[in-house]
């Protein structure tokens, strides 16, 4: 008598790129994948948003081919639809566009001869402190004055950071400048050199950033990648459920209960849900709450702008250290096809404060867009055809100063059980680009269900 031995069945919750890869993953070990997501699509922060009909992307996300195995899966399956993009990006500073990451001539040309004298003796200090006093300081501000010397810390990174995050870097921790902020590319060059002269050692704590590289999207912009994974997905026999909010999650039964009262059963769970859902879902006890909460994130909001110009930049996105938002992309310069054709659209992103004005759209703040986009040339109001507000409440993790022993808390908590990995960029409380957070995906898989 033929015995049916029934395959494992992994429930996903959140179909982001970590949570699709990882289901993608599953499926090709034989398993029996069910996706749970609670917007409409998947794609999660790399979602595509059609609104009129344009596609707007809750910020800029296009795939990188650093990790092959990723690449070619997302390339079998995104297919002819995938469109090759070189990198051209730049930074708005001392008033004048310079690559971004910033260059050797650009930092000679854009800091005063005196400034930059103090910034290059700042920064031989701090190599020579670091080299006889390795210890590091806890906070942000320790960290970039460490990596760069007090005075390019004060004329480059201090006012923006705590602008863009709403927090003074004296109140993050070090971890947040190791895990995500890159270097520049042009001081990497000078301590490349101390480093050959034995003047400087190596750190290899901050990712270098990177000035050539090709980037991939589609006519669709970042929407076409989690459809065509998605697409995938059922292909091969998983199963996804949208527009499904986890309420409770019951590893002992094995079993996910939605908003709506649906049951999911499984062997084992992967979430890429907030580390404070999750710990909401779980029942956790108290102290394991208390400790979510203040895991706290950086709401972002994005304002998608139909223009009618043919184009507005040069580039694929800049960057703004003085304006209403931080970052201007136009995907139509990374091939997003536009209607009508001779129109394109920007998207204008703007970190906030969910219940803010940027996140209810009040009408001075989206004054005050218009007002900077015209002075930086980009278009008139005159020009804005539609405007589409795209939010994301957990865009950017915040590691306020002593996070990690919250964040250690909830993750000893949840190490207890052994049917649960939680991963991904809100799962982990971490800054994965979009190939990394799928590589987190297939990890978690890999340990769940081990060869």
């Amino acid at each position: 008598m033929e015995v049916t031995t029934m395959k494992k069945h992994l429930v996903v919750l959140g179909a982001g790129p970590c949570g699709l890869y990882a289901a993608l993953t599953a499926l090709k070990k034989g398993l029996r994948v069910t996706l749970v997501e609670k917007e409409n699509a998947p794609g999660g922060l790399a979602a595509g948003h059609k609104r009129g009909g344009n596609f707007y992307d809750l910020g800029v996300h296009m795939l990188h081919a650093f990790d092959q195995e990723i690449f070619q899966d997302c390339a079998e399956a995104m297919g002819e639809k995938r469109i090759e993009v070189p990198l051209k990006a730049h930074i708005k500073w001392a008033g004048k566009l310079y690559h971004y990451p910033l260059r050797g001539r650009d930092i000679l040309s854009g800091i005063p001869p005196v400034t930059l004298a103090r910034c290059i003796i700042g920064l031989l200090l701090a190599e020579w402190k670091n080299r006889f006093s390795p210890e590091q300081g806890p906070t942000a501000e320790d960290a970039l004055q460490e990596i760069y010397g007090a005075p390019l810390y004060e004329v480059f990174f201090e006012t923006f950071t705590e602008r863009y995050w709403g927090v003074h870097p004296r109140d993050l921790s070090a971890e947040f400048v190791r895990r995500k902020m890159p270097r520049l590319s042009a001081v990497d060059v000078f301590k490349n050199a101390l480093q050959r002269l034995g003047l400087s050692k190596p750190q290899d704590s901050v990712e270098g950033a990177l000035r050539f590289e090709t980037l991939h999207y589609s006519q669709q912009g970042a929407n076409e990648l989690p459809q065509s994974l998605a697409r995938q997905i059922e292909s091969l026999g998983g199963e996804i459920l949208l527009g499904e909010s986890v309420n409770r999650l019951d590893l002992e039964g094995g079993v996910v209960v939605t908003d709506s009262g649906r049951e999911v059963v499984g062997d084992s769970f992967l979430s890429t849900l907030p580390l404070s859902t999750l710990a909401h879902s779980l029942r956790a006890p108290v102290d394991i709450l208390d400790s979510a909460s203040k895991l706290r994130s950086k709401p972002m909001v994005v304002f998608g702008l139909l223009v009618k110009k043919e184009r507005c930049m040069k580039a694929l996105y800049t960057y703004y250290r003085d304006k209403s938002f931080h970052r201007v992309g136009e995907p139509k310069n990374a091939g997003l096809k536009v209607q009508p054709h001779d129109h394109t659209v920007l998207i204008v992103e703007k970190t906030c404060e969910k219940g803010d004005g940027a996140w209810e759209m009040e009408a001075d703040v989206l004054d005050q867009i218009y007002d900077d986009l015209e002075e930086e040339g980009l278009c008139s109001r005159g020009d804005v055809v539609e405007c589409h507000q795209l939010k994301a409440v957990h865009a950017y993790p915040i590691f306020d100063l002593g996070f990690e022993e919250h964040l250690g808390a909830v993750q000893a908590f949840l190490e207890k059980f052994q049917n649960l990995r939680s991963t991904g960029r809100q799962g982990a409380f971490t800054y994965p680009n979009m190939h990394s957070a799928m590589r987190m995906g297939a990890d978690a898989v890999h340990e769940l269900f081990p060869e």
